[in-house]
């Protein structure tokens, strides 16, 4: 009973204990719970999130909430799981929609058990990583990339011993080099950059050697600039790292070597977008673990070790240099010998941006793995191999039967493009771009059934699209422009249902642009631009309903533009441009064209045709219509585009005057081209622009007082307008940015005003040109020194040349034609070392020409023509100006000889020496003028002042051609001439003048040359005036010259030319007036006739004198019958009719006193005179 007893008393207390422990355990799971949804509830109230990601954070059961697990059993946090779900989205707004930001609570420390924590790419701006992070001791995984975290990471993140997985990068590896990543939204991209590059730092990366777990280390696009070469250490005392990403952190010099290799589990370093400064780190090669290499975007140079093919697990290698264009720093090698190694399980090699060099072996299709392989940016050489192995090393029947991208672009790769290309079954990109690849496009490309990009542009690719590109059934991009294809584009075009880009300009494609391309339902941009396409558009185009550009510019396009045009709501680039395209254009055509940003319809014959109130629902943003008819009236839906940059309505048929409104939408424009109109009145004082702004109202019927009123402007042209009134002496602010001003072909009177120097200091080109100025040339253009053109040409200025021009040592044309300047030429000129044109005719200058002159070694055009300059024509001009185009010396005072030295001017086209006082022989070194020896086609070789588009010079020379004066501008460059006409010129006629053989113009009248006109006249082929008139030249012309086609005007008279004119081919153009006062010239076309010299008629004088015996018997006694039959028949027969008789002799005396009547009668009328 006691046993029993004790027995009992010992179960009543194990109840109750056990009962105390029951009820504890709950009250602590309870309390446990508690915290840790406690602990949640304060990390979220820290947090900002505007769009409720957040949302199911709510009730007692937190395990259930939105990124939250939890242990089975204990109800323990181990994971908070927070990431932004679109990193790398091509939608900005997706991105921010699921942001998160503001602080982070420390009560996460109270979630004991929290082993994963991932608060990547939110936005934590500018907020320091939390040092409570490094107390969390169970984290297995942390991650924090891409969440704008800065400043510097706490070092006690040592004490995350358990630690495997540790992300901080500022910025998640985004490969921009690469072409076809064209779905990152941009906005998206300048985001990232702003907040998330470099914001966070590491000053001493010991701490780190304390994550003894850690596998994986991603510290991109962190500062590490700091550490030097210690992370190579640190990271070799961490025995279990597999991978390591250190991409942009700011590394530089040397790339540094371990003590020892203690890399046993490496498989992954990424160590790209550094600035290392070194060879390939070759102890790379002893980690015989490595999977995959990235050290692209350094500045490594040196050869590329061969070992890296026998790495066995090597799949990924990455060298690549982006910067190629912008550094000296390029890895070397030969691509035939890397590619013969091994290279057993590589799938990714990318090598573009070196100076690999050869040429690609047929060992290539060995690599059976082989997935990505980007070649470009080499200096690869020769042509693709026509077959290649691997079909009996691979186990496929096609070669690299698993490649998917191809990019050789930007080599010096030649040849046909092989067929094996269209057996690569898998290949999803293909880049041969920018190479020197000919034939034509293989038709085996139509089998690559995967295909989703084809590159082939800038080669030299001949033939037609292939039919069989229509099979490209996954084609999305399909870019061929700048080669020498040809024929029609396939209607099998339109069979490419996916295809998004299409452009195939800058060939010489011709054909219509086919029906079939209507039913491209994705395509995005149809680019066929500088073609020979003809016809009219298709009717179809309005079916693309995605279209957003369209580029048809510089083709042979006809006919009107079609209606549908105006249904391609997703448009937002129309070029239409450069073709002859006409018809009237009405609201229809851009009916829901709300999206268009750049319309380019200019250089075609359009008539637009809308309601004066018409409002278009589009706003762009360039606008060209040039040479449409627009006008008469300024268009007023103009006022309703707020976004204008740029503007051309030239050429527009619009003769009213501008409106008011028209400086409201002028704020915007940074281009405005409003020339060559009728437009009236005056500008709007409301006129005020961008800023820097490029403005032409040039060829207009504006009036009215200079416009210095407007602002904004870089560049102003107002030439060939009614301007009148004096130049301003000072506009302050409003035209001291100008870099341009044209007010040429003007009606300006007065002066320059003397201080143009302060008013206008930043002119770089200024001309006044075609105007009434008087006066002088101010002291102060001088101070203008950035000057590059001076043109003052064509009015009424006095005085001498200022010597300050010396101050603007950028001058590169000076032209002060055609006025009334004299006094000498000043020295201070030769300072112009820059200048290239220099225009000085039509005044009164007096003196020699300046030695200093021998400095100006850049010249190509000099004309002095028409002054009064003396002395000899200085031998130093055939050394100093080598690269003279141009030398006109006409009309002045030079005395002299010739200079044999005017031989080495070996660029020069026009020599004019003419109506001087020259004296002596023509040098027979002439010959070596190396331009003139040349038969030219029409190349400009003239200096060429142009900016922006705007023509900032245009040479014009006046000729002695054809006997008449004529203006050369555009065509110059066809004249090829030397003129040394009215001079005192004597020898005889210089026979190497005819190796010149692309002479147009030859002018050596009125001199004293003797001798003939050799018969290799005839090699002038290219000669279109010829005068030797007023000379002794002697002999007969030779008849070679009947094969000038080209020559036009002759003039060989006043000479002592003998014989006969060889009056045949191209001399029968000419009249007498080219041949008078040659007294002993004969024949056609003269009076004179030459005397019969025909060989023929003689031999048939000879033969009748051997044959006259016979002859001249007969002929005698014929003669003699007639007229015994002439006298005596008549006689018999009035002997025996005397009727007859006495009737003829009455006949007879009638007929003599008619006569004699007659003869008194005119006596009588006409008395002789005494």
């Amino acid at each position: 009973m006691e046993k029993i007893s004790i027995l009992g008393f010992i179960l009543a207390i194990l109840y109750l204990i056990t009962t105390e422990l029951a009820c504890n355990g709950h009250t602590r799971i309870d309390n446990n719970v508690q915290s840790e949804q406690k602990a949640l509830i304060d990390f979220k109230s820290g947090l900002k999130d505007p769009n409720n990601r957040l949302s199911s954070w709510k009730g007692s059961n937190y395990c259930s909430w939105q990124g939250i697990s939890c242990e089975n059993g204990t109800g323990f946090v181990i994971s908070i799981d927070l990431h932004n779900p679109y990193p790398r989205e091509n939608v900005y707004e997706n991105w921010s929609s699921m942001n998160l930001s503001g602080e982070i609570s420390p009560s996460l420390i109270k979630l004991k058990s929290l082993k994963y924590l991932d608060l990547s790419f939110n936005s934590f701006k500018a907020m320091p990583v939390p040092q409570f992070f490094g107390s969390l001791e169970n984290l297995i995984y942390l991650n924090l990339s891409g969440a704008g975290f800065s400043g510097s990471i706490p070092s006690n993140l040592r004490n995350l011993s358990s630690l495997q997985y540790l992300d901080l990068s500022s910025l998640q590896y985004v490969d921009l080099s690469s072409e076809y990543l064209y779905d990152i939204d941009s906005e998206y991209l300048d985001y990232i950059y702003s907040e998330h590059f470099n914001n966070l730092f590491v000053e001493n990366i010991e701490w780190m050697t304390g994550l003894v777990s850690l596998k994986y280390l991603g510290m991109n696009y962190v500062n590490l600039s700091l550490v030097g070469s210690r992370w190579v250490e640190v990271a070799n005392k961490l025995p279990s790292l597999t991978e390591l990403h250190l991409g942009g952190c700011g590394l530089f010099g040397s790339f540094p070597s371990p003590s020892f290799i203690n890399f046993s589990s490496l498989a992954v370093i990424a160590i790209n977008s550094n600035d290392f400064n070194s060879k390939f780190p070759d102890w790379l090669l002893n980690v015989s673990n490595l999977v995959s290499i990235d050290i692209s975007d350094n500045k490594l140079y040196g050869r590329i070790p061969l070992g890296l093919g026998e790495l066995p697990n090597l799949q990924y290698l990455d060298l690549s240099s982006s910067i190629y264009l912008f550094s000296d720093f390029h890895l070397r090698g030969s691509i035939s010998q890397l590619l013969r190694k091994s290279w057993k399980k590589i799938e990714v090699l990318k090598l573009d941006g070196n100076e690999l060099h050869g040429s690609i072996p047929s060992s290539i299709g060995n690599f059976c793995n082989l997935k990505y392989l980007d070649l470009s940016f080499n200096l690869l050489n020769g042509s693709l191999p026509e077959i290649i192995k691997g079909l009996e090393t691979c186990s496929s029947k096609s070669p690299l039967p698993n490649l998917t991208k191809l990019s050789l672009y930007n080599n010096q790769l030649m040849g046909k493009l092989p067929n094996w290309l269209g057996e690569l079954k898998n290949l999803k990109a293909l880049d041969l771009s920018n190479n020197k690849f000919e034939g034509p496009i293989p038709a085996s490309l139509g089998t690559l059934q995967h295909l989703e990009f084809l590159y082939l542009l800038e080669n030299e690719l001949n033939g037609s699209l292939p039919d069989s590109i229509g099979q490209l059934s996954q084609v999305q991009h399909l870019i061929v422009y700048s080669n020498h294809l040809s024929g029609s584009l396939p209607d099998s075009i339109g069979q490419l249902s996916q295809l998004e880009q299409l452009d195939v300009s800058s060939n010489h494609l011709s054909g219509s642009l086919p029906d079939s391309i209507g039913q491209l339902s994705q395509l995005q941009g149809l680019q066929v631009s500088s073609n020979h396409l003809s016809g009219s558009l298709p009717d179809s185009i309005g079916q693309l309903s995605q279209l957003q550009g369209l580029h048809v510019s510089s083709n042979h396009l006809s006919g009107s533009l079609p209606d549908s045009i105006g249904q391609l709501s997703q448009l937002e680039q129309l070029d239409v441009s450069s073709n002859h395209l006409s018809g009237s254009l009405s609201e229809q055509h851009f009916l829901k064209l709300s999206k268009l940003e750049y319309l380019y319809m200019g250089s075609n014959s359009f008539h637009l045709n809308v309601s004066p109130n018409w409002v278009p629902l589009f706003q762009v943003d360039e606008l060209d219509m040039c040479s449409c008819h627009l006008g008469p009236s300024f268009p007023a839906w103009l006022q309703s585009q707020k976004n204008l940059n740029f503007l051309d309505f030239s050429n527009g048929s619009i003769s009213s005057p501008i409106p008011n409104w028209f400086g409201n939408i002028s704020l915007n424009l940074q281009r405005l081209n409003l020339s060559h109109n009728q437009l009236q009145g005056q500008l709007p004082n409301s006129l005020n622009f961008y800023g820097l702004s490029e403005i032409d109202f040039s060829s207009n019927l504006f009036k009215g007082p200079i416009p210095f009123s407007i602002k904004g402007v870089d560049i102003l042209d107002l030439s060939y307008n009614k301007f009148y009134g004096f130049f301003p002496s000072s506009r302050g602010e409003s035209v001291s940015s100008l870099s341009y001003l044209s007010l040429s072909s003007n009606q300006i009177t007065g002066a320059i005003p003397s201080n143009i120097g302060e008013f206008l200091p930043s002119l770089q080109f200024l001309s006044l040109s075609g105007n009434r100025i008087t006066g002088t040339i101010p002291d102060s253009i001088g101070r203008i020194t950035n000057l590059e053109v001076i043109d003052f040409s064509r009015n009424n200025l006095t005085g001498s040349i200022p010597s300050t021009i010396n101050n603007c040592s950028n001058l590169f044309v000076l032209d002060l034609g055609n006025n009334n300047l004299f006094g000498i030429i000043p020295k201070s000129l030769g300072q112009l070392q820059s200048l290239q044109s220099l225009h000085l005719n039509h005044n009164e200058l007096s003196g020699e020409l300046p030695s200093s002159f021998q400095n100006l070694t850049g010249l190509e055009v000099l004309d002095l023509s028409y002054n009064k300059l003396l002395g000899e024509v200085p031998a130093w001009i055939g050394v100093a100006f080598v690269n003279l185009v141009i030398l006109n010396l006409r009309s002045n005072v030079f005395c002299g000889r010739l200079p044999s030295q005017l031989s080495n001017l070996s660029s020069l086209h026009v020599l004019d020496i003419a109506q001087n006082n020259l004296m002596g022989k023509i040098p027979i070194t002439l010959v070596e003028l190396k331009a003139m020896a040349q038969e030219h086609n029409m190349i400009n070789i003239y200096p060429s002042f142009q900016k922006e588009g705007l023509s900032w010079y245009e040479e014009l020379l006046v000729v002695i051609t054809k006997g008449q004066s004529l203006e050369y501008t555009r065509t110059l460059s066809l004249v090829v001439g030397i003129d040394l006409s009215n001079n005192n010129l004597s020898g005889e006629f210089p026979q190497e003048i005819t190796k010149l053989f692309g002479l147009v113009v030859l002018n050596l009248s009125r001199n004293h040359i003797t001798g003939q006109i050799p018969e290799s006249i005839s090699m002038l082929r290219q000669l279109l005036s010829l005068d030797l008139s007023s000379n002794k030249l002697s002999d007969s012309i030779p008849s070679s010259m009947a094969s000038l086609s080209f020559l036009s005007y002759l003039n060989l008279s006043n000479n002592n030319f003998s014989g006969k004119i060889p009056f045949t081919g191209q001399m029968t153009t000419f009249t007498e007036l080219a041949f008078v006062g040659n007294p002993d010239l004969c024949g056609a076309p003269l009076a004179t006739k030459c005397q019969d010299e025909d060989p023929n008629k003689r031999q048939s004088v000879v033969s009748d004198k051997n044959d006259g015996g016979y002859v001249d018997q007969w002929f005698y006694l014929s003669v003699g019958l007639g007229f015994a039959m002439g006298i005596l028949v008549p006689f018999f027969v009035l002997a025996t009719r005397k009727s007859w008789c006495e009737a003829y002799f009455d006949f007879v005396d009638e007929i003599v006193r008619w006569l004699l009547r007659g003869r008194a009668t005119y006596a009588k009328n006409h008395p002789r005179r005494r």
